[in-house]
C-alpha cells in the first residue's frame, strides 16, 4: 500500500512541471523503498533497465548531434555540394538516395538512414539546393513537394528492402500472419519472394522520381 506514495511523486512532479526523467526516477525510489526494497537491489533494477534498454537509449544520442550539426551549417554544405554537379537533378539525387536506402535495408542495415538522421538533415536541404541552381529561387509549394518526396523514398526503400533481410522482424511478422491462416513457409522462403516486390517498388518509384523533374521543370516555367 505505502508504494502508492510513488504515484504522489509522479503527479506532484508533473503538476509542478519539473524535470520528467528526475520526476519518475524519484517515484520509483519512493515507491521502491516504501515497498520495502533494500536501496542496493533497487539500484540494480535500474542498472538492470538502463541496460536492456541501453539501444534504445543510443538512439536518442543521435538527435542532439544532429542538431549541432545543423547549427553549424551542415544543411548549408550540403546543399552547396550538391549544388556544384551538373548533371544531377532533384530525382536523381532522390533516385541515387533511394536505390541506396532499400539495397541497405535489404541487407540488414536498417539503421543507415531514416526520416531524423538522413532526410532532414541531409537528403531535403541537397534536394532543394539542386532545385535551386537548376530551375533558380522556388517557393514553399515546391519545397514541399520535395521534401515530400525525400522522405517517400526512405520510407518506400526502407519499406520494401527490410523484407529480403531475413532477421528482420518483418519477415517474422509476415510468417505469423502465414500461419494464423495455417500457411506454413519457412523466414528464408519468404525473404526470397520478397525480392521480385522489392524490384516492382523501386521500378515504380523510380519512374514517379523521373516524372518529378518534369513536374518541377514545368512549374519553373510558369510566370
Amino acid at each position: 500500500m505505502l508504494s502508492l506514495l510513488g504515484v504522489g511523486v509522479l503527479l506532484a512532479g508533473l503538476v509542478a512541471r519539473r524535470n520528467p526523467l528526475l520526476v519518475v526516477t524519484a517515484a520509483a525510489l519512493v515507491a521502491g523503498l516504501a515497498g520495502g526494497i533494500a536501496p542496493l537491489r533497487l539500484l540494480a533494477a535500474f542498472g538492470k533497465a538502463f541496460n536492456d534498454a541501453r539501444y534504445i537509449s543510443i538512439a536518442f544520442l543521435i538527435l542532439p548531434v544532429i542538431g549541432l550539426l545543423e547549427r553549424s551549417g551542415l544543411q548549408v554544405e550540403a546543399r552547396s555540394a550538391v549544388a556544384r554537379l551538373k548533371a544531377l537533378t532533384v530525382g536523381r539525387l532522390l533516385l541515387a538516395y533511394f536505390a541506396l536506402r532499400q539495397l541497405t535495408t535489404a541487407l540488414g542495415l536498417l539503421s543507415l538512414g531514416g526520416q531524423a538522421t538522413m532526410v532532414r538533415p541531409l537528403i531535403a536541404p541537397m534536394a532543394e539546393g539542386v532545385a535551386e541552381s537548376r530551375l533558380g529561387p522556388g517557393d514553399p509549394d515546391r519545397a514541399a513537394l520535395i521534401r515530400a518526396h525525400a522522405a517517400a523514398v526512405d520510407n518506400i526503400g526502407a519499406f520494401f528492402g527490410e523484407d529480403i533481410f531475413v532477421a528482420l522482424g518483418s519477415v517474422l511478422l509476415i510468417q505469423a500472419v502465414l500461419q494464423q491462416n495455417h500457411i506454413a513457409e519457412a523466414p528464408l522462403r519468404i525473404a526470397f519472394w520478397a525480392i521480385p516486390t522489392a524490384v516492382v517498388a523501386f521500378a515504380v518509384h523510380a519512374a514517379r522520381l523521373l516524372w518529378l523533374d518534369r513536374t518541377l521543370a514545368k512549374g519553373a516555367r510558369r510566370p
